[in-house]
């Protein structure tokens, strides 16, 4: 003998709580907003963050110039490194030449292995400080799709966490119906009196 299985939490059923009615539906919602609500939230935060890092980056490209400067002062070995892009840098003494011809210099980061005197490419702000290149694309899309992921993945811890709560709460009323009907039905079967 096979039983329909098929929705028999929302069906009629005199052993079923309020509560059970209510946990039935709440499966319903958290399936619901696991599959379309945590989705479009990152997408939508994913879509945002793109709009803001592409702004950033254009500022950046806007603020920012590349300039071929000469390395002059201490070597770079005996100065800290850091290690941007899997290339080690190191902060050195540069001297570049404007172009109305005169002469100017910062420290700013150059690869591993540049000696005093080799030419090497930095980027400059407007002030002439050194700074790091300008985000690029493929950061941009990275940063998108790593905000995107994570706003995702928080949404769909967080409405399981909160159907956690609601099934423990559902739970402590189940139980506590069941004791008030217990408690009705019990004299009836064993001919106590309550």
């Amino acid at each position: 003998m096979r039983t329909r299985i098929r929705g028999r939490r929302l069906r009629r059923n005199p052993l079923h709580r309020r509560s059970d009615v209510v946990e039935a539906w709440t499966v319903l919602a958290v399936a619901v907003l696991l599959l379309l609500g945590a989705p479009l939230l990152g997408a939508a935060t994913a879509w945002w963050s793109h709009g803001e890092a592409r702004a950033t980056a254009m500022e950046q490209r806007a603020e920012r110039h590349r300039v071929r400067a000469t390395v002059v002062g201490t070597t770079p070995d005996a100065l800290p490194s850091v290690q941007v892009g899997g290339d080690h840098s190191y902060r050195a003494a540069v001297r570049w030449s404007t172009p109305d011809g005169g002469e100017r210099s910062t420290t700013a980061r150059v690869p591993a292995g540049t000696r005093d005197g080799d030419t090497v490419e930095v980027w400059l702000d407007s002030r002439g400080r050194g700074v790091p290149p300008p985000v690029g694309d493929a950061a941009v899309w990275q940063h998108s799709v790593t905000i995107g992921a994570c706003t995702t993945l928080g949404a769909a811890l967080t409405v399981l966490l909160a159907h956690c709560a609601v099934r423990r709460v559902a739970l402590r009323h189940r139980m506590a119906e069941w004791e008030r009907d217990w408690a009705l039905t019990e004299p009836r079967w064993t001919h106590r009196r309550a």
